[in-house]
């Protein structure tokens, strides 16, 4: 079994700062993340000039203004960009970034050279950005956050028409495509799905871990989980789940301005993450009930076994006031009891001693 891919998201918590986002892959490292995820994106191309902010961003950033001017000052230049792949790749952790626009998407591929992509869950529907993805013919990552079923399989649809090709785009070529069998083949090999509650932070009751399984059986593919909540307790519980991947947002203070750094975890609290989650692999085991290798060794310990419970004498008939059980370190099983009375002993035994005697 393949250990879960945790990702640490660091998305625009560098709050648009060069060198806290160098902080922030530092961190990642040290509490053992696989990756490293950022958000790439122009502005200009993401949002309209006069679009608002969700709820949550408006509570923790300047409420009145428009998202494009929230958005510009997160954002990361090229430049930048090619100093964190080298970074990464010194520091010997994964780099990954969501792309949000089709000159972002096409950067990251193309100058970056990025072999895992993304699609977070506001994108899903987003068609043309989908296809660009899947026509990469890289591995990708969609998060699925307020999206139906339904909605989940027509992007799946056009993500295996853009792997397998051919065709002009249209939904009825995407449906086509997601139901032939070379579709669903690609779909396999290059597509994880992550359930996500897209509120930041998400509530406890709204984030529906058992959804996880409901992906994995609805679409045959793998699934993980994408976390928005507060603290370390679900992620953990999503290991538990079956989890193939795992993302949660992350920062260096959760006291900076920002619109993610209320709901990501502080540097401690993701090595405390991640270290919880690797204890929950070694823990889930194969599924087989059966004795471990320790728990062969304590057995004939704990485990009762048939004695003496006064002396018996050779020729004795065994009956319930000459046999009982207990803790004697080898033996007769109890299940054997009821066998054994009533059948003449073929030695004398001391109080306390192992019965030996075939039956």
């Amino acid at each position: 079994m393949n250990p879960i891919f945790l990702i640490a998201e660091a998305g625009v918590n560098h709050n648009g700062d060069p060198d806290r986002a160098f902080g922030l892959v530092d961190a990642a490292v040290a509490a053992g993340a696989d990756a490293v995820k950022f958000q790439t994106f122009k502005a200009k191309n993401l949002v309209t000039r006069s679009v608002g902010k969700a709820n949550y961003q408006k509570q923790t950033t300047k409420a009145g203004e428009p998202q494009f001017d929230m958005l510009k000052r997160l954002e990361l230049s090229w430049e930048v960009h090619h100093r964190l792949a080298d970074y990464c790749r010194k520091k010997g952790i994964q780099l990954l970034s969501t792309a949000f626009d089709l000159e972002s998407l096409d950067f990251l591929v193309n100058d970056i050279g990025l072999q895992t992509l993304k699609i977070p869950s506001g994108e899903i529907t987003n068609a043309p950005l989908l296809l660009a993805h899947a026509r990469t013919g890289h591995e990708l990552i969609v998060s699925t956050g307020m999206a139906t079923l339904a909605e989940i399989e027509e992007a799946l649809g056009v993500i295996a028409f853009g792997l397998i090709g051919g065709g002009k785009p249209s939904r009825a070529a995407f449906q086509t495509a997601y139901c032939s069998g070379k579709g669903q083949a690609a779909l396999k090999r290059r597509v994880t799905l992550l359930h996500c509650t897209s509120e930041y932070p998400a509530p406890y009751p709204e984030i529906n871990l058992n959804a996880i399984a409901t992906l994995r059986q609805a679409f045959g593919l793998k699934t993980g989980y994408s976390d928005h909540s507060q603290g370390i307790t679900v992620p953990v519980a999503a290991a538990v789940m079956g989890a193939t991947v795992i993302e949660k947002h992350f920062t260096l203070d959760k006291n900076l301005p920002g619109p993610d750094h209320r709901a990501s975890l502080d540097p401690g609290e993701l090595r405390s993450m991640i270290e919880g989650i690797r204890i929950v692999e070694k823990a889930k085991g194969n599924g087989l009930k059966i004795p471990s290798f320790s728990e062969i060794q304590n057995r004939a310990i704990v485990r009762k076994s048939l004695v003496a419970a006064r002396p018996i004498a050779k020729g004795e008939f065994f009956c319930e006031q000459n046999l009982t059980v207990k803790r004697a370190g080898a033996g007769i099983t109890p299940m054997l009891y009821w066998d054994l009375l009533g059948t003449q002993s073929d030695r004398s035994y001391k109080v306390d001693e192992v019965i030996r005697c075939a039956i």
